[in-house]
């Protein structure tokens, strides 16, 4: 099934043990579609319900001592204790909410309970994640505690002046970390205890009712032909979807249930189909003409009408695309993805014939999204759906073939089997990506609690030194330190504030560039480690390790901090001038997008020598400067470049065939 083990290569081999994992995998799963469809809960009910049934899955699906090892007396001693653990986090928020909403101070017990579900969270991502997202979870829980004040005062002694903070005592800490929302049951939990589980679970839906091979056939039969089609149809899908959505993680998990098992089918690692997908996704943020709400905002606040702030988006958002879109192409051919022949693939009217009835899922999903449905509540109706058209298509050919009692029996018998399947499938792939969400929330309680975010914006005007490249490096940092406790649009009205006078008054950057660059820098937490939701997302559906899949997305949507760049050092692809110049910026524009793709690869049409890639990054630079001669030396030395590699293909060919 998943290619990470999380339901197959860690699982007991009990019956007892199993029957007990799928007992607990479909009461989330029915927990998830009655808050999602039919009555949803407060924050303070979900996210603890949530996590609770999720780590005591975690520890039952991946035992103390690895997997394919006994568990033994002890083994079962240790994650016994953790499982009961689990349910204590599930049961005492949403037990004890009244209490603790009241109290002027937290209670010793609530510390304490607060103390075991940070532990037990560490401990669950170890297992379902890896150790480097708990070893980055304890790090910032140290930070926490550095400081006069704070359990560890000494360790303030090792940190530069600027992020010295007065430090927090235990039972500080662990009220931020469980008693409020931004904490462990902070945004990240609340997105992976909605939309995402939601999401991961239509996709299991799909994948029982055969709805997956329908679209895996039916991409077949219309991309096969090409390098990489699926995935390249999941960058131009997404590039639709996401401007619709409004949210990187929703486009994600909406698109990426049909093209991300296609890229894994063709031959992409899962990581990488997970990584291509949140990448593009991310896309639809900056997509006119919602760009995720952003281009309403930023009207306000630069007085700017909504329709030109569309119009001067969309070649920016045409080079990020076109940067995605030419890296998937670039990795297929790497990889020795070829064409499928046509006699090979499958014929689309004979597909559709056979499961035409799957599109209607997708268009329910497509009608909720545009009807401005939450994602949610999308899910629910996709998930509604596609057991509808399964249930009539099984309905159809069991009437065809001859109604008899005994079908009718073995036909409900199998529908129901299905359905538990689904239930239990969708419940284990969503394990890993909510204990990822969990440690990412103490990353941003401690954010919130020490003040992080705001130190890391102040530091930009104090260490740039009136550097405008070192600024913007510093725009981009505070940026995805804000991005882990905010949402992107949250987090680009909270930086824009914080950083648009420096940017405009002391760097001389014009004013809706300034906002363009800080909307744009405020996306990469959907795609930047360790807090790249969006790559979560993807790892879930893809059956893949969070963080690798995080880093792929960061390697993809590269576009992401180089266009911004780009905005601002030939800025008259925003502002306008004369009708040459803003011709020549775009071709360069895009002669440079081009080469950046080509250098990180390391491949175009043929493999490049290390000299070959720095020269290329050396005309990148130049394209970059704001002087049109060196522009013109850097585009001649780019185009010279790109044309040895093409002449080079022909003798790479051969060797290929």
């Amino acid at each position: 099934m998943s290619e990470s083990g999380i339901a197959t290569e860690t699982r007991p081999t009990a019956p007892a043990v199993l029957r007990l994992i799928m007992i607990v995998a479909i009461a989330l799963s029915l927990f998830q579609l009655y808050t999602a469809g039919v009555r949803p809960l407060g924050l303070f009910y979900q996210r603890p319900i949530h996590l609770g049934f999720v780590l005591v899955l975690c520890f039952l699906i991946h035992p103390v001592f690895g997997k394919g090892r006994p568990r033994g007396r002890i083994g079962w001693a240790i994650d016994g204790t953790l499982a009961l653990c689990g349910v204590l986090v599930g049961f005492w928020v949403p037990y004890n909410i009244d209490i603790i909403a009241n109290a002027i101070f937290p209670r010793p017990i609530d510390v304490a309970v607060g103390v075991v579900t940070t532990l037990v969270v560490l401990e669950g991502a170890r297992r379902a994640v890896g150790l480097g997202m708990t070893i980055i979870g304890i790090v910032f829980l140290l930070y926490a505690f550095a400081g006069r004040r704070g359990e560890l005062p000494w360790l303030a002694d090792w940190m530069p002046g600027i992020l010295n903070h007065r430090g927090y005592p235990l039972d500080r800490v662990a009220s931020q970390m469980t008693l409020g929302a931004e904490g462990i049951f902070g945004i990240p939990l609340g997105v992976a205890a909605t939309f995402i589980f939601i999401f991961v679970l239509f996709g299991a839906f799909l994948e029982v009712t055969g709805a997956g091979k329908f679209f895996i056939d039916l991409a077949y039969a219309a991309t096969g032909r090409q390098r990489g089609g699926p995935a390249k149809a999941a960058v131009l899908a997404s590039a639709g979807m996401g401007s619709i959505s409004g949210s990187a993680i929703a486009n994600v998990v909406t698109t990426g249930a049909f093209t991300i098992p296609l890229m894994k089918r063709l031959g992409y690692r899962p990581a990488q189909a997970g990584g291509i997908e949140a990448a593009a996704s991310t896309g639809g943020q900056i997509m006119p003409p919602l760009m995720g709400a952003g281009a309403f905002l930023m009207s306000e606040f630069t007085r700017v009408p909504y329709v030109d702030i569309v119009l001067v988006s969309i070649f920016p958002a045409f080079l990020y695309f076109g940067a995605v879109y030419l890296l998937v192409h670039i990795a297929a051919v790497k990889q020795g993805m070829t064409g499928i022949a046509a006699e090979e693939l499958p014929s689309v009217r004979a597909v559709l014939a056979e499961g035409w009835h799957f599109l209607l899922p997708l268009a329910a999903l497509i009608w909720f999204l545009v009807a401005g449905y939450s994602p949610m509540r999308v899910g629910f109706f996709a998930i509604v759906t596609v057991v509808a058209a399964a249930v009539g298509r099984a309905l159809w050919n069991f009437i065809a073939s001859g109604p008899t009692a005994r079908g009718l029996a073995d036909l409900c018998r199998g529908g129901m089997a299905k359905t538990l399947e689904a239930l239990d499938l969708g419940a284990r792939n969503a394990v890993a990506v909510s204990m990822a969400c969990a440690v990412a929330g103490i990353i941003v309680g401690v954010v919130g609690l020490t003040g992080l975010g705001l130190k890391f914006s102040a530091m930009m005007i104090a260490f740039s030194g009136g550097n405008i490249v070192l600024a913007l490096v510093l725009v981009i940092l505070a940026s995805l330190v804000l991005g882990m406790g905010l949402p992107v649009t949250a987090a680009y009205v909270v930086l824009i504030i914080l950083v648009g006078p420096a940017l405009t008054e002391e760097f001389g950057i014009p004013l809706l560039i300034a906002h363009l660059v800080v909307f744009w820098y405020s996306q990469d937490s959907n795609v930047t480690p360790p807090v790249a939701l969006a790559g979560f997302a993807g790892a879930a559906i893809a059956g893949a390790s969070p963080m690798e899949t995080s880093f792929q997305a960061w390697k993809y949507a590269k576009g992401l901090y180089l266009i911004p760049l780009f905005m601002v050092f030939n800025d008259v692809i925003i502002v306008g001038g004369p009708l040459w110049l803003i011709v020549w910026t775009g071709l360069v524009a895009m002669l440079a997008i081009a080469a950046f793709a080509a250098a990180l690869e390391g491949f175009l049409w043929a493999p490049m020598t290390i000299w070959q890639r720095a020269l290329l990054l050396l005309g990148v630079v130049a394209i970059f400067w704001p002087d049109l001669r060196t522009e013109a030396l850097g585009a001649a030395l780019l185009a010279g470049l790109l044309w040895l590699n093409w002449r080079d293909r022909e003798e790479v060919a051969p060797r290929r065939s």
